[in-house]
């Protein structure tokens, strides 16, 4: 990390992937951590502002998956 960067979330020099769960919630992950259970990687790994590209890209509703469905079955 950078000198000054603690969270490794943070880190604009860091290696990252993409993960995302079963309700379609997109995540920014540090590569040299575990990606925990029921996350997926989707993308990476690569640069931070790729992988926040990626995600504004791809991640359009913030909504978890099943609202939107119960929202679309209840009209």
């Amino acid at each position: 990390m950078s000198s000054g960067t603690t969270n490794p979330f943070e880190n604009p020099e860091g290696v990252y992937s993409v993960l995302v769960n079963d309700e379609g919630q997109h995540s920014l992950w540090p590569d040299f951590v575990d990606v925990p259970a029921g996350w997926t990687v989707v993308h990476g790994p690569g640069p931070r502002q790729e992988c926040l590209e990626y995600i504004e890209t791809h991640w359009t509703d913030m909504r978890p998956t099943s609202l939107v469905e119960r929202m679309e079955r209840t009209g």
